[in-house]
């Protein structure tokens, strides 16, 4: 019996040491693959962090460096993007379990009258009282992106605006008079899906008006303090828990535009700072259902058509590799993507976590493929 025991210890230590080395094998090739995008001239700097639970592997790297020539850590943070979004709809989420709101209610009962007034009238239509919750979280509103998209009247866009008054504190009331005042609504409620901030602004609204404290607040009671995400922050509205080294440089093609205080632009549709670390904290709390009901979570993943490959949920995208390519693994992935090349993502049939960032808001695409490229890698963790 002694022997038995012994063998099976050597058994066990094998595996490990067999383990250990795909691990590393694993790492060296995502390391040079890595390497190999830091060399792209927009990519001023990068961040990844993966994690499996079952396979017990968990890596953080950062590449590149400051403008003065400081190395970039995994320590530094970094801007999520429209990342951001699953924490606004995750909040929704919460409001929703604790019986405050509920998806399918009219988003009118929660916003002042005036801001609901023009908000979205097509044909002569006035829908102000057909939207719910449920298609701001889905983009299913109709209503237009303040953010991304370029005026009706010739006039600076948002992002013009963001580079043109870099030291412009956003409110989130200007940035909806803003939308109604420069877009028209593409579609009625219900009919159709189109991404767009303004949705998640009026859902950060809703969430102040439900909640009785500001959002930044909100995010820091209920999400990052409870999760020791201790590095995580609103942009321009909050500080981390504590304290933390400078947010990593991010940039549009050749400009670094991290230190803008007009960024405050996102709020609730993407401006949270974050590292790799707390944000697989707080995805795997999500989908392990530690955060919102089992019910709510299934509902957050009721998916409507985005792309081809893609479908979004409630704060949450599902990117399916075989529809994105015939000849890519049937798997899956579950989280968000930001528009400057940020990831947070899970893959259940590989059980692994992903978060990370170009940093480049031309590099949105570049992150999806790399993502792939890095999973394809890690398929035999």
């Amino acid at each position: 019996m002694k022997k038995l025991g012994l063998l099976i210890i050597g058994v066990i230590l094998a595996i490990a040491v067999l383990a250990q080395e795909d691990h590393e094998k694993t790492i060296s090739r995502v390391d040079k693959l890595l390497d190999k995008q830091l060399k792209n001239e927009n990519i001023h700097n990068l961040f990844l962090t993966l994690y499996s639970p079952s396979a017990d592997f968990e890596w953080h790297t950062a590449k590149g460096k400051f403008k003065d020539g400081e190395v970039v850590t995994t320590e530094h943070p970094f801007y999520t993007a429209s990342v951001g979004k699953t924490f606004t709809a995750t909040a929704i989420g919460l409001l929703v379990d604790q019986g405050l709101i509920g998806f399918e209610d009219r988003i009118a009962q929660y916003l002042p009258a005036s801001m609901i007034e023009d908000l979205h009238i097509l044909n002569g239509i006035n829908y102000k009282d057909s939207i719910t919750v449920t298609h701001l979280l889905q983009h299913t509103s109709g209503l237009p992106d303040y953010f991304g998209e370029e005026t009706l009247d010739g006039s600076p866009s948002m992002f013009d605006l963001i580079m043109m008054k870099p030291n412009h504190l956003w409110e989130p009331a200007e940035l909806i008079t803003f939308a109604k005042d420069h877009f028209y609504p593409s579609f009625a409620p219900g009919h159709g899906y189109s991404y767009t901030d303004t949705e998640y602004v009026l859902l950060g609204i809703i969430i102040e008006k439900v909640s009785g404290i500001r959002l930044h607040e909100f995010f820091n009671q209920h999400l990052f303090r409870p999760l020791e995400m201790d590095q995580t922050y609103l942009n321009t509205r909050s500080e981390p828990n504590k304290p933390s080294l400078k947010m990593a440089e991010m940039y549009a093609d050749d400009y670094e535009i991290s230190q803008l205080r007009s960024l405050s632009a996102d709020w609730a549709g993407g401006a949270i700072v974050s590292t790799g670390k707390d944000l697989i904290k707080f995805q795997m709390a999500l989908m392990n259902g530690e955060l919102v009901s089992k019910e709510t979570l299934t509902t957050m993943q009721s998916w409507t058509y985005e792309t081809k490959g893609m479908e979004y949920g409630y704060g949450l995208r599902k990117i399916d590799f075989k529809e994105l390519s015939p000849v890519l693994p049937n798997w899956t992935v579950i989280g968000h993507s930001g528009l400057n090349g940020t990831s947070m993502y899970y893959c259940p049939e590989l059980d692994i976590y992903l978060a990370g960032t170009l940093n480049q808001l031309s590099a949105s695409k570049d992150a999806v493929i790399l993502m792939v490229k890095v999973l394809m890698l890690c398929k035999k963790i």
